[in-house]
Protein backbone atom coordinates (compact mmCIF):
# COMPACT_ATOMS: atom_id res chain seq x y z
CA UNK A 1 0.00 0.00 0.00
CA UNK A 2 1.14 3.66 -0.67
CA UNK A 3 0.69 6.48 1.90
CA UNK A 4 1.28 9.43 0.64
CA UNK A 5 1.51 12.25 3.61
CA UNK A 6 1.08 16.07 2.80
CA UNK A 7 2.70 18.09 6.00
CA UNK A 8 4.50 21.60 6.40
CA UNK A 9 6.38 19.27 8.98
CA UNK A 10 7.82 16.25 7.26
CA UNK A 11 10.77 16.01 9.77
CA UNK A 12 8.90 14.42 12.02
CA UNK A 13 8.02 11.24 10.38
CA UNK A 14 11.91 10.45 10.08
CA UNK A 15 11.79 7.80 13.52
CA UNK A 16 8.55 7.20 13.88
CA UNK A 17 8.61 5.84 10.57
CA UNK A 18 12.29 4.25 10.68
CA UNK A 19 11.51 2.08 13.51
CA UNK A 20 9.59 -0.72 14.22
CA UNK A 21 6.54 -2.57 12.69
CA UNK A 22 6.46 0.10 10.19
CA UNK A 23 10.18 -0.04 8.93
CA UNK A 24 9.69 -4.05 8.58
CA UNK A 25 6.55 -3.27 6.42
CA UNK A 26 8.75 -0.86 4.23
CA UNK A 27 11.63 -3.47 4.19
CA UNK A 28 9.41 -5.82 2.61
CA UNK A 29 7.88 -3.99 0.20
CA UNK A 30 4.55 -4.18 1.19
CA UNK A 31 4.19 -0.50 2.20
CA UNK A 32 5.50 2.57 0.68
CA UNK A 33 5.49 6.12 2.45
CA UNK A 34 6.04 9.30 0.78
CA UNK A 35 6.36 12.68 2.40
CA UNK A 36 5.74 16.04 0.89
CA UNK A 37 6.39 19.27 1.96
CA UNK A 38 3.46 21.44 1.29
CA UNK A 39 6.23 24.77 1.75
CA UNK A 40 7.56 23.45 -1.94
CA UNK A 41 4.14 24.43 -2.83
CA UNK A 42 4.45 28.03 -2.04
CA UNK A 43 4.92 30.50 -4.95
CA UNK A 44 6.28 33.22 -2.81
CA UNK A 45 9.85 33.52 -1.75
CA UNK A 46 9.24 33.08 1.58
CA UNK A 47 7.24 30.08 1.39
CA UNK A 48 4.13 31.16 3.00
CA UNK A 49 1.26 28.64 3.50
CA UNK A 50 -0.92 30.13 6.10
CA UNK A 51 -2.60 33.45 6.44
CA UNK A 52 -5.74 35.14 8.52
CA UNK A 53 -9.60 33.92 8.12
CA UNK A 54 -11.79 36.04 6.63
CA UNK A 55 -14.41 37.39 8.86
CA UNK A 56 -11.57 37.61 11.29
CA UNK A 57 -11.25 35.62 14.59
CA UNK A 58 -7.53 34.43 16.25
CA UNK A 59 -4.96 32.20 14.26
CA UNK A 60 -4.15 31.18 10.82
CA UNK A 61 -5.65 28.93 8.25
CA UNK A 62 -3.45 26.57 5.79
CA UNK A 63 -3.54 28.68 2.44
CA UNK A 64 -5.53 26.91 -0.34
CA UNK A 65 -3.16 27.64 -3.27
CA UNK A 66 -0.03 25.60 -1.83
CA UNK A 67 -1.95 22.66 -0.87
CA UNK A 68 -4.07 22.26 -3.79
CA UNK A 69 -0.99 22.54 -5.79
CA UNK A 70 0.85 19.99 -3.77
CA UNK A 71 -2.74 17.63 -3.72
CA UNK A 72 -2.93 17.89 -7.09
CA UNK A 73 0.26 16.63 -8.05
CA UNK A 74 0.06 13.82 -5.80
CA UNK A 75 -3.31 12.74 -7.22
CA UNK A 76 -1.77 12.95 -10.72
CA UNK A 77 0.51 10.09 -9.20
CA UNK A 78 -1.89 8.09 -6.81
CA UNK A 79 -5.36 8.82 -8.60
CA UNK A 80 -6.75 5.43 -6.61
CA UNK A 81 -6.06 7.01 -3.43
CA UNK A 82 -8.30 7.92 -0.79
CA UNK A 83 -7.70 11.56 0.47
CA UNK A 84 -7.78 11.88 4.05
CA UNK A 85 -7.94 14.88 6.74
CA UNK A 86 -7.01 14.78 10.30
CA UNK A 87 -9.42 16.77 12.07
CA UNK A 88 -10.70 17.23 15.48
CA UNK A 89 -14.25 17.40 13.37
CA UNK A 90 -13.73 14.19 11.26
CA UNK A 91 -14.98 10.56 12.54
CA UNK A 92 -13.05 8.99 15.57
CA UNK A 93 -10.65 6.35 14.30
CA UNK A 94 -11.30 2.82 15.45
CA UNK A 95 -10.03 -0.49 14.31
CA UNK A 96 -12.87 -0.88 12.33
CA UNK A 97 -12.39 2.44 10.39
CA UNK A 98 -8.25 1.04 10.31
CA UNK A 99 -9.90 -1.75 8.85
CA UNK A 100 -11.80 -0.45 6.42
CA UNK A 101 -8.80 2.09 5.17
CA UNK A 102 -6.83 -1.09 5.13
CA UNK A 103 -8.90 -2.21 1.60
CA UNK A 104 -7.95 0.95 -0.21
CA UNK A 105 -5.80 1.03 -3.00
CA UNK A 106 -3.55 3.86 -1.03
CA UNK A 107 -4.05 6.61 1.39
CA UNK A 108 -3.47 10.41 0.51
CA UNK A 109 -3.03 12.43 4.17
CA UNK A 110 -3.43 15.61 4.84
CA UNK A 111 -1.79 17.11 8.21
CA UNK A 112 -3.74 19.71 9.21
CA UNK A 113 -2.27 23.17 11.02
CA UNK A 114 -2.61 26.44 12.78
CA UNK A 115 -6.86 26.61 13.33
CA UNK A 116 -6.91 24.51 10.59
CA UNK A 117 -7.44 24.04 6.18
CA UNK A 118 -9.43 26.71 4.00
CA UNK A 119 -13.00 24.67 3.75
CA UNK A 120 -12.24 24.51 0.15
CA UNK A 121 -9.17 21.97 -0.03
CA UNK A 122 -12.27 19.61 1.92
CA UNK A 123 -15.28 20.37 -1.39
CA UNK A 124 -12.57 20.28 -3.53
CA UNK A 125 -10.68 16.86 -2.34
CA UNK A 126 -11.03 15.22 0.81
CA UNK A 127 -12.61 11.92 0.72
CA UNK A 128 -13.34 11.44 4.58
CA UNK A 129 -12.20 13.24 7.92
CA UNK A 130 -10.93 11.41 10.27
CA UNK A 131 -10.07 12.31 14.45
CA UNK A 132 -7.95 10.78 16.87
CA UNK A 133 -10.38 11.68 19.80
CA UNK A 134 -11.89 14.49 21.09
CA UNK A 135 -8.82 16.50 22.36
CA UNK A 136 -6.67 18.95 20.00
CA UNK A 137 -3.09 18.56 18.78
CA UNK A 138 -0.81 20.98 17.51
CA UNK A 139 -0.86 19.55 14.00
CA UNK A 140 -2.39 15.91 12.23
CA UNK A 141 1.28 14.42 12.11
CA UNK A 142 1.15 12.64 15.24
CA UNK A 143 -2.65 11.45 13.96
CA UNK A 144 -1.43 10.38 10.48
CA UNK A 145 1.50 8.57 12.37
CA UNK A 146 -1.60 6.46 14.17
CA UNK A 147 -3.32 5.93 11.19
CA UNK A 148 -0.35 4.52 9.24
CA UNK A 149 0.55 2.65 12.19
CA UNK A 150 -2.67 1.27 12.90
CA UNK A 151 -3.20 0.20 9.17
CA UNK A 152 0.29 -1.21 8.23
CA UNK A 153 -0.46 -3.95 10.59
CA UNK A 154 -3.11 -5.19 9.00
CA UNK A 155 -1.85 -5.60 6.03
CA UNK A 156 -0.83 -9.44 5.30
CA UNK A 157 2.65 -10.23 5.65
CA UNK A 158 3.43 -7.09 8.03
CA UNK A 159 3.46 -8.62 11.16
CA UNK A 160 6.02 -11.72 12.03
CA UNK A 161 2.58 -14.00 12.68
CA UNK A 162 -0.82 -12.88 11.37
CA UNK A 163 -2.79 -13.81 13.78
CA UNK A 164 -1.64 -11.16 16.30
CA UNK A 165 -3.62 -8.52 14.15
CA UNK A 166 -6.16 -10.58 14.97
CA UNK A 167 -6.08 -11.33 18.59
CA UNK A 168 -5.31 -7.36 19.73
CA UNK A 169 -7.76 -5.87 21.60
CA UNK A 170 -11.03 -4.52 20.15
CA UNK A 171 -10.47 -6.53 17.35
CA UNK A 172 -13.48 -8.67 18.17
CA UNK A 173 -15.07 -5.93 19.66
CA UNK A 174 -13.20 -6.95 23.43
CA UNK A 175 -10.48 -5.77 24.64
CA UNK A 176 -7.39 -8.64 25.15
CA UNK A 177 -6.76 -10.94 27.29
CA UNK A 178 -4.15 -10.97 30.21
CA UNK A 179 -1.35 -12.37 28.98
CA UNK A 180 2.33 -14.15 30.74
CA UNK A 181 5.40 -14.87 29.80
CA UNK A 182 8.48 -16.78 31.94
CA UNK A 183 9.21 -16.85 34.74
CA UNK A 184 6.12 -18.43 36.13
CA UNK A 185 6.72 -16.45 39.26
CA UNK A 186 7.98 -13.13 40.10
CA UNK A 187 7.75 -11.15 43.57
CA UNK A 188 5.26 -13.94 44.90
CA UNK A 189 2.87 -13.27 41.60
CA UNK A 190 2.14 -16.62 39.68
CA UNK A 191 0.68 -17.26 36.61
CA UNK A 192 -2.87 -18.79 36.27
CA UNK A 193 -2.42 -22.26 36.33
CA UNK A 194 -4.78 -22.67 33.56
CA UNK A 195 -2.41 -21.01 30.83
CA UNK A 196 0.14 -23.84 32.40
CA UNK A 197 -1.97 -27.10 32.09
CA UNK A 198 -1.58 -27.90 28.11
CA UNK A 199 -5.49 -28.02 27.96
CA UNK A 200 -5.68 -25.85 25.14
CA UNK A 201 -10.00 -25.82 25.14
CA UNK A 202 -9.28 -24.62 29.20
CA UNK A 203 -6.90 -21.86 28.02
CA UNK A 204 -9.35 -20.97 25.75
CA UNK A 205 -12.26 -20.69 27.65
CA UNK A 206 -10.10 -19.20 30.55
CA UNK A 207 -8.81 -15.95 27.88
CA UNK A 208 -11.87 -15.00 26.68
CA UNK A 209 -13.35 -15.00 30.48
CA UNK A 210 -10.96 -12.71 31.32
CA UNK A 211 -11.35 -10.97 28.12
CA UNK A 212 -15.05 -10.27 28.67
CA UNK A 213 -14.08 -9.51 33.02
CA UNK A 214 -11.59 -6.76 31.73
CA UNK A 215 -14.03 -5.36 29.15
CA UNK A 216 -16.25 -5.51 31.72
CA UNK A 217 -14.54 -3.52 34.03
CA UNK A 218 -12.46 -1.04 31.94
CA UNK A 219 -14.97 -0.69 29.17
CA UNK A 220 -18.23 -2.21 29.69
CA UNK A 221 -19.43 0.14 26.56
CA UNK A 222 -17.78 -2.18 24.58
CA UNK A 223 -20.02 -4.65 25.34
CA UNK A 224 -23.23 -2.89 24.13
CA UNK A 225 -21.76 -2.73 20.86
CA UNK A 226 -19.63 -6.41 20.93
CA UNK A 227 -20.70 -9.41 18.44
CA UNK A 228 -21.72 -12.02 21.65
CA UNK A 229 -22.02 -15.54 21.44
CA UNK A 230 -23.78 -17.62 24.13
CA UNK A 231 -21.27 -18.80 25.58
CA UNK A 232 -20.39 -15.47 26.03
CA UNK A 233 -23.77 -14.52 27.60
CA UNK A 234 -23.19 -17.52 29.64
CA UNK A 235 -19.51 -16.87 31.13
CA UNK A 236 -20.93 -13.15 31.64
CA UNK A 237 -23.65 -14.62 34.15
CA UNK A 238 -20.72 -16.45 35.37
CA UNK A 239 -18.95 -13.03 36.14
CA UNK A 240 -22.10 -11.31 37.43
CA UNK A 241 -22.59 -13.97 40.09
CA UNK A 242 -18.84 -13.82 40.83
CA UNK A 243 -18.79 -10.37 41.80
CA UNK A 244 -22.05 -9.92 43.17
CA UNK A 245 -23.11 -6.86 40.46
CA UNK A 246 -24.74 -7.24 37.15
CA UNK A 247 -21.95 -6.73 34.18
CA UNK A 248 -22.88 -4.47 31.43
Amino acid sequence: MNFDILTLFPGMFSGPFDESIIRRGKDKQLIDIALHNIRDYAKDKHQVTDDAPYGGGAGMLMKVEPLAACMEAVKALRPTSTVLMTSPQGRPFTHKVAKELSGCEGLIIICGRYEGVDERIRELFVDDDISLGDYVLSGGEIAAMAIVDAVTRLIPGVLGCDESATTDSFCNGLLEYPQYTRPAEFMGLTVPDTLLSGNHEMIRKWRRRESLRKTSRLRPDLLLQADLTSEDRKLLSELERDNGSTVR
